[in-house]
């Protein structure tokens, strides 16, 4: 059984810091794809950030480049997402999710999802 486990949120004021992470039983992150998802009250889930493992490349949203860092530890089999410069904007419940890559490496086919950890930036 396939268990993906979200910790690290919690509240922060806007320019602060924190870090997500995505401990996973019964299947190997490193396999092919993982990422970071995260869905606001009253609006659409939006992707955060993604790793293909293969290759090691990683792709995040506009709206977090360059404040957001995905990475894997493969020998935890943990996930993370470490936050920096916080906004109000980035207040959501955030998921992990595990898939399968295109055969191109265009997209992530996302399979295992977690339950959710909440992160909310306060002005």
């Amino acid at each position: 059984q396939v268990q993906l486990v979200e910790s690290g949120g919690g509240s922060v004021q806007a320019g602060g810091s924190l870090r997500l992470s995505c401990a996973a039983s019964g299947y190997t992150l490193s396999s092919s794809c993982v990422g970071w998802f995260r869905q606001a009250p009253g609006k659409e889930r939006e992707g955060v950030a993604t790793i293909y493992t293969g290759r090691g490349t990683t792709q995040y949203a506009d709206s977090v480049k360059g404040r957001f860092t995905i990475s894997l530890d493969n020998a935890k089999n943990t996930l993370y997402l470490q936050m920096a410069s916080l906004k109000p904007e980035d207040t959501a419940m955030y998921y992990c999710a595990a898939g399968r890559r295109r055969y191109d490496y265009s997209s992530c086919n996302y399979i295992y999802w977690g339950q959710g950890t909440q992160v909310t930036v306060s002005s």
